[in-house]
């Protein structure tokens, strides 16, 4: 087969400003910190433009070949969607709740119907609508009144997490004159249906740093804080309790946490903590009829659920309910008036649990060696009913109402993929790999029928690899173009995720995080030595801490990989976490590190993409990036290609593209990301001498 001619082009050179950092004894030049400037707002701002500017019209030259390419994938991956799609509906307080899409349109309607779905549609937002004119558009947190009259929901227009909350008035139509600025976008109604409370971020570091109280037409410049969180390493967020009953602020950190508490029908009471942090313990309140339930890992690294009654809530009040197990990861509860639904995790796969308040239980069968499983959205605390999502490698994304007391479940809706589908077609499987130090990594992995196992096949691996975040086993219809062309699609469930317990991802933090790294290269080297793959054809892709796995297996193994892809990748650690004003940093402490302790800023910098660039051959790279990203700034992935550019020894690829209008998340329309989707697909077809 002929190779692909990629284009020749000299790629943009950096420019080069040495900057000095020494700390811990260690001296380091940095030729590109300057990027940081548009972020900064410094004096070569304009001069970071331009070189963003000018990677991506260097990438649009050496992908000018795949043009074809890039839109037949795209129209393939759009004809696959269902256009005009409506969700399950969800009865929360009379109304039935729901959202609908319509033919040729980016966006939503959020809908609903009184008391029954023969009823009268009300359209409560258009996004369609509301998004014209607007690059990107995000609206959230929608939360109607307890009188079902007003609607607070947060919008997003520049893709960086900074929401502006509005009230909309749902009986006449109109905009309230409230306006809440620099959210996180989750507004929580009290019992009164005049008071809302929401969590304001600090303008600069983005950090949730107050819950404040806003009451209907007040000036909300003066809404009083009714928390300010002093430890700047703590998320926080406030919700109301799914009983109605209660207002919770929740203070959590990687490693503790802590809750506060009022009556949704005392908006000015004064919270009082449920129980004062500790050291290394998270702990999560769900109250239900009589008492409060505790989720935490109080004595229990797999968590454990306790209860405690309304009045005394310290810990010395808690009593066990489901002890913990060394074997099994209490993941989730969702509470009803007579039922609890456990999420747990056993041997890398969820099991939901349902526990009668009568004493009975029993788990949901599902019969899939790799699947993912999980509660939907439950509003309704009087059901006896629980909705939940179930999907595979081969199963489309299928939404269950299970009846908790006669246990029959009743598949709602299956997501349609247009065109046909049949999953008989193509295998899935799940694999063990073996670490470097023993340990056993599984692998889910999905394939079309009739792969041959002599080592040609292309095989894309995929792994995320941090905060205790897993990784399942779940159904894309994007991912059938990749299958349909003869790749394999397999997903490591490294450490530093919780795929197979809390001591999963203990294992891959901090001064472990090397076990991420080397778990996945491990597992590319395993599915080379079981024929599915060899160097030649091997492809790696992760976003965000999954970028950062990417930079780092680039390092550590440049041979095992014919090309990369790392999205929004977080390349340039050590700096990044010595940057208090960048958003998130200090959140990020108990996950990675704090540099200024030497140890933790050796550690870091040992495995620090952009720290350790060497002379060396690179495998082909695409690196997509943000121009407004509030979780990895642009700046990283910009440094670490400039400094690449000049160091590797290879005429392999090297692209970056970045998205001047959107961020962390890319581009807001349900078609507009499929196009990153098809560059993604295109560089690696193309890496295959795959043209169509």
């Amino acid at each position: 087969m002929e190779t692909y001619k990629w284009p020749l082009a000299s790629p943009p050179i950096a420019g080069i400003k040495p900057k000095q950092r020494i700390l811990h004894g260690d001296s380091v030049t940095d030729n590109y910190y300057w990027m940081i400037d548009y972020f900064k707002k410094g004096p070569h701002s304009n001069e970071t433009i331009n070189y963003l500017e000018a990677e991506n019209s260097y990438l649009e030259t050496m992908m000018s070949g795949t043009k074809t390419l890039q839109k037949n994938l795209f129209k393939e991956l759009k004809g696959r969607i269902k256009e005009k799609d409506e969700s399950v509906p969800v009865f929360r307080n009379g109304y039935f709740y729901y959202s609908r899409t319509e033919e040729g349109k980016q966006y939503s309607k959020f809908c609903r119907k009184k008391e029954s779905l023969t009823a009268d549609e009300e359209i409560l937002l258009d996004i369609d609508e509301l998004a014209k004119g607007h690059a990107y558009y995000n609206a959230t947190g929608y939360s109607v009144s307890p009188d079902n009259k007003l609607l607070a929901y947060g919008v997003d227009k520049v893709s960086r997490r900074q929401y502006t909350i509005l009230i909309k008035n749902l009986e006449t139509g109109e905009l309230l004159e409230d306006e809440i600025l620099n959210t996180e976008g989750d507004p929580c109604w009290a019992a009164d249906n005049q008071n809302l409370f929401y969590t304001a971020k600090h303008p600069e570091t983005l950090l949730s740093e107050k819950i404040k109280k806003h009451k209907l037409g007040s000036n909300a410049n003066l809404d009083p804080v009714v928390y300010e969180e002093k430890d700047k390493s703590n998320y926080i967020g406030v919700e109301k309790s799914k009983s109605g009953k209660y207002i919770v602020i929740t203070s959590q950190a990687t490693l503790s946490s802590e809750e506060r508490i009022i009556p949704a029908d005392q908006p000015d009471a004064e919270f009082r903590v449920f129980q004062s942090r500790m050291e290394d313990v998270l702990y999560n309140v769900i109250p239900v009829a009589d008492k409060f339930l505790i989720l935490t890992n109080w004595n229990a690294q797999n968590f454990r659920l306790m209860e405690c009654p309304l009045d005394k809530t310290g810990k010395e009040n808690w009593k066990e309910v489901i002890p913990h197990r060394q074997d099994v990861l209490l993941e989730d509860i969702e509470g009803f008036k007579d039922f609890l639904v456990i999420s747990e995790r056993k041997n890398g796969l969820m099991q939901l649990r349902i526990l009668s308040f009568n004493g009975t239980e029993h788990y949901i069968d599902f019969g899939e060696p790799a699947y993912n499983a999980f509660v939907g959205y439950n509003p309704e605390y009087n059901s006896e009913k629980v909705r939940f999502i179930y999907t595979s490698l081969t199963t489309p994304s299928s939404v269950y109402d299970y009846h908790m007391k006669t246990r029959e479940k009743q598949l709602m809706k299956q997501q349609e993929v247009v065109g046909g589908y049949n999953p008989g077609d193509y295998t899935t499987e799940r694999l063990y790999a073996t670490a470097t130090d023993g340990t056993k990594i599984p692998i889910s992995l999905v394939y079309k029928n009739g792969l041959k196992m002599d080592g040609k096949a292309p095989l894309l691996l995929y792994a995320y690899g941090s905060y205790g975040h897993s990784i399942d086993a779940s159904f894309s219809t994007n991912t059938l173009s990749l299958l349909n062309r003869g790749f394999v699609y397999a997903i490591a469930h490294i450490r530093g995720g919780q795929e197979m317990g809390r001591q999963w991802y203990e294992d891959g933090k901090l001064m472990k995080k090397m076990n991420t790294f080397t778990d996945f290269i491990d597992c590319g080297k395993f599915l080379i030595g079981k024929k599915f793959t060899s160097p030649e054809h091997l492809y790696a892709q992760g976003g965000s801490a999954g970028g950062l796995l990417m930079g780092a297996i680039v390092n550590l193994a440049p041979e095992l990989w014919h090309g990369v892809i790392a999205q929004v990748p977080f390349v340039d650690v050590v700096n990044t976490m010595l940057d208090e004003s960048i958003p998130l940093t200090t959140n990020e402490f108990d996950e990675w590190g704090n540099p200024q302790n030497a140890d933790a800023y050796h550690y870091m910098k040992s495995y620090s993409p952009y720290e350790n660039i060497e002379q060396k051959a690179y495998p082909n790279l695409l690196v997509v990036t943000g121009l407004h990203d509030s979780q990895v700034q642009y700046f990283e992935p910009a440094k670490w290609i400039a400094k690449l550019r000049v160091t590797k020894t290879d005429q392999n690829l090297l692209l970056l593209k970045t998205d001047m209008d959107f961020g962390h998340g890319g581009a807001s329309g349900r078609f507009d990301y499929l196009k990153d989707i098809a560059l993604n697909y295109s560089f690696l077809l193309s890496l295959e001498n795959i043209t169509e």
